[in-house]
């Protein structure tokens, strides 16, 4: 592989799903004592999600509490129930090509918006002919830092 121009800088979050996110936040945020931060619905992605927080400023991290609005539908967020996981990158644009070009699998829907509002993509769990590099049985979200995050974490 060539020099890679992107750096991985952190654990941005995770996610970890189920049938119903209510014995989850039961669990992070009254059990544990995360705090609640937002709150995130997408018909497109079969997602309905609670955000909470460890810690605050660049040094946050999320945990996704999610649960599929049809449990029928895919993708199928609570399976498994360690969803995903996502990677704080410095250059998100620029490791997305990189990585296309070293025959990484990429979910459909490129780069786009997330939960947190900012730029993100996936690397498919598992690879193709075409594309024979995976997350290897892990949804892999790769999250574009801000410029604070990536001077808290350079």
């Amino acid at each position: 592989m060539s020099e890679r121009p992107f750096r991985v800088l952190g654990i941005q979050q995770i996610a970890v799903g189920g049938l119903d996110k209510n014995p989850l936040r039961k669990f992070w945020v009254d059990t544990l004592g995360l705090s609640l931060s937002g709150n995130y619905r997408s018909e497109n992605e079969n997602v309905d999600e609670d955000i909470a927080v460890i810690g605050s400023g660049p040094l946050k991290l999320e945990v996704d509490l999610m649960q599929p609005i049809d449990p029928e539908k895919r993708p199928k967020v609570q399976d498994p129930p360690l969803n995903h996981i996502g990677l704080w990158i410095d250059d998100l644009h620029v490791a997305e090509k990189w990585l296309a070009e070293q025959g990484v699998r990429f979910t459909p829907g490129g780069i786009r918006k997330g939960a947190a509002g900012y730029d993100v993509c996936f690397i498919h769990p598992k690879g193709n002919a075409e594309f024979p590099l995976c997350g290897e049985g892990v949804l892999i979200e790769l999250v574009q830092a801000p410029a604070e995050v990536i001077e808290a974490l350079s």
